[in-house]
C-alpha cells in the first residue's frame, strides 16, 4: 500500500499525548520520528525514512556515527532524552542491556518528564529485557512494540527487509506506514513478546536451511558439479528462494564477510532450543544443527558469517575448497515502494 502524509496524518497515536500529536500531525503533515542507535542496520533504515521526506532526529552513543546523517536531513540529537519530544522513536542497539540502559537509565529516552507516545523496538534484545521496558513504559503512557527485523543491512538498504511485530494492535496500526516505509512488509504475530519468538523462529530455519544448503553443495562437488553450476540449477528451480540467491555469492566465491555471524547464529540457537525446552518441543533437526554452529565457534569462524558452514561440511568430506571467482547475483534487487 501506498501511504500519503494525509493518510498518516488521520492515524492518531495511542497514549498520554493523543490530542497534542493528533494536532500536531494535522499541522506538520506527518509524525515527529525519532532513531535511537545510528549502527549499520540504523543508518540503512533511517535514510529510508529520510528519503521518503520523514522528520527524523537520531542519537547515537557515539555522536560522530549520527552525524553524516544530517546531510541527508536528519537532525542530530545529544542525548538519548531529546527524542522524548518525537511521537515515534525507532531503536536498533546491539544488547539486550544497551536497551535498558538505552530507553530508562539515567540520561535514557525517559529519563525527563515526557515521553514518545509509540516506542518500536528493531533490536534482538531478549523477552524478558522487553518486558521491563514495557512495564517502564506503559508507566508514562508510551506503548511498546517488539519489532525485531528480518534481515541484514545489505538487505534494508535495497528495502527487503521484513518485521515480526508484537505489542499493542492501535500502535502497529499507527507506526504500519512507517515499517512499510522502512522494508518488504510488517506482520503482526499478537501481543506482548511474541515477536521476539518469531524471530528466534526465523533463526532457527536459517541455520537450518544454510546446513542443508552447505550438505547438497558438497555432494555436488565432490560429484564433480561446479557450485555455480548447481546452485544456479537450484536457483531457477520451485527449490530456489530469494535466501538461496542470497547466499550464492558466498558459497560460490567462499566471501564470508559478515552478514550475521557464527556466534550471534549460535547465541539465538542456545535461546531458541532453550524456548522449545521450555514448551516441551522436541527440536532434533536444529538441535544437530546446533552443535555444528558450535562447530564453527570453535574452528575459529565465530566472527565469520555463518556461510562458513559449509567450509565445515567440506572439511568433514575430505574437500578443499577453492574461489570459482565467478560473477553471480545476489537477487537483490531494490524492492518497489508502490
Amino acid at each position: 500500500m501506498k501511504w500519503t502524509w494525509a493518510a498518516l496524518a488521520r492515524r492518531r497515536l495511542p497514549g498520554v499525548f493523543e490530542s497534542e500529536v493528533g494536532d500536531m500531525a494535522d499541522r506538520g503533515g506527518g509524525h515527529r520520528l525519532g532513531w535511537l542507535g545510528a549502527g549499520r542496520m540504523g543508518v540503512a533504515l533511517i535514510h529510508r525514512l529520510l528519503d521518503a521526506g520523514c522528520d527524523v532526529t537520531v542519537y547515537n552513543r557515539t555522536r560522530a556515527k549520527a552525524e553524516p546523517l544530517a546531510a541527508a536531513g536528519a537532525k542530530i540529537a545529544s542525548t538519548a532524552a531529546e527524542l522524548a519530544s518525537a511521537d515515534i522513536v525507532f531503536v536498533t542497539v546491539g544488547t539486550s542491556q544497551d536497551f535498558i540502559d538505552a530507553l530508562t537509565g539515567p540520561g535514557g529516552l525517559t529519563s525527563g518528564d515526557r515521553a514518545p507516545s509509540v516506542v518500536v523496538d528493531c533490536s534482538t534484545v531478549s523477552a524478558e529485557a522487553s518486558q521491563l521496558v514495557r512495564e517502564m513504559l506503559a508507566g508514562q503512557g508510551c506503548a511498546l512494540l517488539a519489532a525485531p527485523v528480518m534481515g541484514n543491512p545489505k538487505v534494508a538498504e535495497v528495502g527487503r527487509l521484513t518485521f515480526a511485530v508484537s505489542g499493542s494492535r492501535l500502535a502497529f496500526d499507527t507506526v504500519g506506514p512507517y515499517l512499510d516505509m522502512l522494508g518488504a512488509g510488517a506482520t503482526y504475530v499478537g501481543d506482548g513478546e511474541l515477536a521476539r519468538t518469531v524471530k528466534l523462529c526465523h533463526n532457527l530455519f536459517l541455520g537450518v536451511v544454510t546446513q542443508s544448503l552447505a550438505e547438497i553443495t558438497v555432494l555436488a562437488e565432490k560429484s564433480g558439479i561446479s557450485r555455480q553450476a548447481l546452485l544456479a540449477c537450484l536457483n531457477n528451480s520451485v527449490m530456489g528462494s530469494t535466501f538461496s540467491r542470497y547466499k550464492t555469492p558466498a558459497f560460490v566465491n567462499l566471501d564470508f564477510h559478515p552478514t550475521f555471524t557464527s556466534s550471534l547464529l549460535r547465541k539465538d540457537f542456545d535461546l531458541g532450543l532453550a524456548a522449545a525446552r521450555e514448551h516441551e518441543v522436541p527440536m532434533p533437526i536444529a538441535s544437530a544443527v546446533h552443535q555444528l554452529v558450535q562447530g564453527l565457534v570453535g574452528y575459529g569462524f565465530s566472527e565469520d558469517d555463518f556461510a562458513t558452514l559449509l567450509v565445515l561440511q567440506a572439511r568433514s568430506a575430505g574437500l578443499e575448497l577453492a574461489s570459482e571467482n565467478a560473477e553471480v547475483s545476489d537477487g537483490l534487487e531494490p524492492a518497489s515502494r508502490d
